[in-house]
């Protein structure tokens, strides 16, 4: 792309936080949202997998719709957006399992497959996959297509080393937790590409939020903690909201920056 052609795109302030400590913690509570949210509306509430992804993927698409049309970061929002776009990504994924009988193997070979496309696209297009350059609206779709399939994928990832593997639902979360913390020492001490890891660590935090909610709402039988749905739900949901009221009072990750493509 020229640069001509660079500055005919109206451009906005960066519209994804700052990648701090309270990034990772909503963003891992989000995912065990999206989780029990899911299996709460869709078994629990009896709503079923149909009429649950219609409804979630009609309010998903209106949060959306707000996070793109404001020209800049909003906590409320964005984390608003992410909790949503967890429960759908985990309703594409049972919808193709439970709903279709397709294997968890085909379903997370798939998914990945769509995510490297998305990032090939993206790359291809804007030539960074940075998070720190959200400033356009086509990287912003561009964003929330890869983290939909993040989701989608983590689901399907945890679900299938959880259950089809068998290795159980804490053991999954401490896997995926020792795998964030190899690509933590990657970036922090063998100084790998920022870019990267963050993908990989996004990546590995929805299949540990996943096994984290399961491992808490389960029954002991299924080898849960027996928390139930509504409970951990309540408990992440009000997590969640308590850190994103923080960082809208104290502004602690918002991006300070000019408002110009990288």
């Amino acid at each position: 792309m020229s640069r001509g052609e660079d500055s005919a795109i109206p451009t906005m302030l960066n519209k994804v936080p700052q990648i701090t400590i309270f990034f990772w913690v909503i963003k891992v509570l989000a995912t065990t949202v999206g989780e029990t949210a899911a299996d709460l509306l869709s078994t629990r509430l009896q709503l079923g997998l149909t009429i649950t992804s219609y409804v979630m993927g009609a309010v998903f698409v209106a949060a959306l719709i707000f996070q793109v049309r404001a020209n800049r970061y909003v906590p409320s929002i964005y984390w608003l957006t992410v909790v949503l776009i967890s429960v759908v990504g985990t309703l594409i994924s049972d919808n193709l399992v439970d709903g279709m009988g397709i294997s968890l193997v085909t379903t997370s070979i798939v998914f990945a497959a769509i995510l490297a496309v998305v990032f090939a696209l993206w790359y291809r297009s804007e030539r960074t996959l940075s998070i720190h350059t959200i400033v356009t609206t086509r990287r912003e779709l561009y964003y929330w297509a890869a983290i939909l399939f993040t989701f989608a994928m983590g689901t399907s990832v945890g679900d299938l080393i959880a259950e089809t593997i068998n290795l159980g639902y804490g053991p999954t979360a401490i896997v995926f937790a020792g795998l964030i913390g190899l690509v933590a020492f990657a970036q922090f001490v063998l100084k790998a590409d920022a870019i990267v890891t963050f993908w990989i660590a996004y990546i590995l935090t929805r299949p540990l939020g996943a096994s984290i909610g399961d491992y808490l709402a389960k029954p002991v039988i299924a080898g849960g903690l027996g928390w139930g749905t509504i409970t951990t739900s309540l408990i992440f949901l009000a997590a969640i909201s308590s850190l994103v009221v923080l960082l809208t009072i104290g502004r602690a990750n918002r991006i300070e920056q000019a408002s110009a493509p990288a």
